[in-house]
């Protein structure tokens, strides 16, 4: 059985090429993926600035006026690397898990644009870094917004293909999922856009929720310690933040059995989007009574 063992290592670390005429865009898609993560990390705040040499250094690596709709602009892409992966395999169950993976990731899409048009109209700013520097102290979005924010967690879960919502790589149903072609650093690209997208979403959860950099007493260590000391502290905050959110995923993993299908979609579009609207409306009815002067 040695043998035998060997020989089954060795060839699932061999470069395997399917007999496809998209020969192309197998190759290129898993790298292209792996590109949309790395991306959106441009686009977060992971901490308020540094004074340093008498310059004040944003703590962020493009501060545009819509950061978050940039990042979920190239969330939203993810879809066409699956999609495309599967389909250039030319295997019947790559194809059908690209295309469980393309609609389960469009309906929890929906979802989760509509949880976010709520925090938005609290916030007035598509800029990341000032929802961040809005939640000073103990103001943190998620004690205004608990029900966006479980909207954007559940969705979040689904949107990375990640337990309970991993029915693009049912493997009772579908081998190995749209990924089932694919073999060494390429298969590699595949899984390490799944954790880095577990990242991004831990980040995005963290400065959109959970108060990104601040932490209780910020203010305090700036007057006494300084800017920088502080800065330094908030992004080991923010760090401890997105740790808490990646235990979270990988413990729901291990905790919580897979959907059906059927019960995934239902889930998405007759439960989450109508919860998301309700939000919306109760939220715009509290911000209309709060500039009234009634509270």
């Amino acid at each position: 059985m040695q043998p035998l063992a060997d020989g089954l290592k060795l060839f699932s670390k061999e470069e395997f090429l399917p007999d496809t005429p998209n020969k192309f865009l197998f190759v290129v898609v898993p790298g292209d993926i792996d590109e949309r993560g790395f991306d959106d990390l441009g686009g977060n705040s992971v901490g308020d600035k540094l004074h340093i040499f008498d310059r004040d250094v944003i703590l962020q690596a493009t501060d545009i006026d819509v950061a978050l709709l940039y990042v979920f602009g190239v969330l939203s892409v993810g879809v066409y690397g699956i999609m495309i992966g599967g389909w250039a395999s030319n295997n019947k169950f790559s194809l059908m898990s690209a295309m469980r993976a393309a609609s389960q990731m469009i309906s929890y899409e929906v979802a989760m644009g509509l949880s976010i048009i709520a925090l938005l109209m609290m916030t007035g700013s598509l800029s990341l870094r000032e929802i961040a520097a809005q939640q000073s102290e103990w103001h943190w979005n998620v004690l205004y917004q608990p029900v966006g924010f479980i909207i954007f967690l559940v969705c979040s879960f689904a949107e990375t293909n990640r337990t309970p919502f991993d029915l693009a790589e049912c493997e009772a149903e579908l081998i190995g999922g749209y990924h089932t072609e694919y073999s060494s650093m390429r298969m590699g690209f595949y899984l390490f856009a799944e954790y880095a997208s577990m990242f991004i979403s831990s980040t995005i959860l963290s400065v959109l929720y959970f108060g990104a950099y601040n932490y209780p007493g910020m203010s305090w260590v700036t007057e006494h310690w300084g800017v920088n000391p502080a800065n330094y502290i908030g992004m080991a905050v923010l760090f401890v933040k997105i740790c808490f959110f990646i235990f979270f995923f990988m413990w729901i993993r291990w905790t919580i059995p897979r959907f059906r299908y059927d019960q995934l979609m239902r889930l998405g579009w007759k439960m989450l989007i109508p919860i998301a609207i309700a939000n919306i409306i109760i939220t715009g009815v509290v911000i209309l009574l709060h500039d009234q002067g009634y509270f």
